[in-house]
C-alpha cells in the first residue's frame, strides 16, 4: 500500500515495544521529517511556508482542491507550530475534516474500504491529531465531541491493511488528547466507550495499533477519576484485567 498515513508522533516510549516514540517517520517508515535548516535563506524560507500553508488551510473547503490540500497539510503540519489554531479559525476546514470522515462509513458494511480511501482520510485524521494535541484548540476539539466522529473507526474488525491504517491514525489522535494529563480529558473519554474500543483493539489490533491503545487505556488508569469508574462494577473491572 502506497503512501501510507502520516506519522504518530505520541512519544510513547516504553508502552509495548519501548521505543522512543511511534512511528517516527510514518506509519511503516518513509515519513515527513523535513526541518528547516540553518542560514540565511532560513527565515525566507519559512515565511514562504506559511503563507503556503495558509493557503492550503482554507482549500479543504472547495471538493476540488481537498485531497491535494489534506496531503500537503498532513506533510507540513509539523514545520510551524500554529497550525492548529489556523485550522479551527478558518472557516470551513475543520467541517470539511469531517465530512472527509463520515463520506467512509458506508463502506463498513460490508468491509470495502480502498487503500486510496484509507490515504485520504488519514490525512484528514492526522490534522485532527494536530488540532487535538495543541494547547490552544485540544478543549474547543473536546467540546464539539469530535472524538466521536473516529469511534467508528475503531469498531471496525477488518484486518486488511486500509482498516488498520485508519484504526491506528484514529488511535493517534486520542493519544494526543490523553497525552497531556487533563482530567478534564479523562472524564470525557470516560463518559464515551473508548475503553471498551481499547481493549478490542488490544486483543484484536496490529502491534502497533496495540502499543496505542494500551498507552491510552494506560493513561487514563493513571487518572484517579477513571480508576475509580473502572473498579466501579466487577463487570468493567473484570473486562479490563482479563485483556491486561
Amino acid at each position: 500500500m502506497a503512501n501510507l498515513p502520516p506519522a504518530l508522533s505520541l512519544g510513547i516510549g516504553g508502552v509495548g515495544n519501548g521505543g522512543g516514540g511511534l512511528g517516527g517517520g510514518g506509519v511503516g517508515g518513509g515519513g515527513t521529517s523535513s526541518s528547516f535548516s540553518g542560514g540565511a535563506g532560513a527565515p525566507v524560507n519559512k515565511e514562504r511556508t506559511l503563507q503556503s500553508s495558509g493557503q492550503l488551510v482554507v482549500d479543504p473547503s472547495n471538493p476540488e482542491h481537498r485531497e491535494n490540500a489534506l496531503l500537503e497539510l498532513s506533510k507540513k503540519r509539523e514545520l510551524f507550530q500554529d497550525l492548529a489554531p489556523l485550522l479551527w479559525n478558518s472557516f470551513g476546514t475543520i467541517a470539511a475534516l469531517l465530512q472527509e470522515i463520515v463520506s467512509i462509513y458506508p463502506v463498513f458494511s460490508p468491509p470495502n474500504l480502498t487503500p486510496a480511501q484509507s490515504n485520504r482520510v488519514c490525512n484528514a485524521l492526522a490534522l485532527l491529531q494536530c488540532v487535538a494535541s495543541h494547547p490552544d484548540t485540544r478543549m474547543l476539539f473536546l467540546n464539539a465531541h469530535i472524538p466521536l466522529y473516529l469511534y467508528p473507526f475503531l469498531n471496525t474488525t477488518s484486518k486488511s491493511r486500509p482498516f488498520e491504517y485508519l484504526r491506528l491514525t484514529s488511535l493517534g489522535v486520542i493519544g494526543a488528547l490523553v497525552k497531556v494529563d487533563d482530567t478534564e480529558v479523562i472524564s470525557f473519554l470516560l463518559s464515551t466507550e473508548i475503553i471498551p474500543l481499547c481493549l478490542r483493539t488490544m486483543e484484536m489490533g496490529s502491534e502497533l495499533s496495540k502499543t496505542v491503545a494500551t498507552f491510552i487505556v494506560q493513561k487514563i488508569l493513571l487518572d484517579d477519576v477513571d480508576l475509580d469508574y473502572i473498579c466501579t462494577t466487577a463487570e468493567s473491572f473484570f473486562a479490563v484485567a482479563r485483556v491486561l
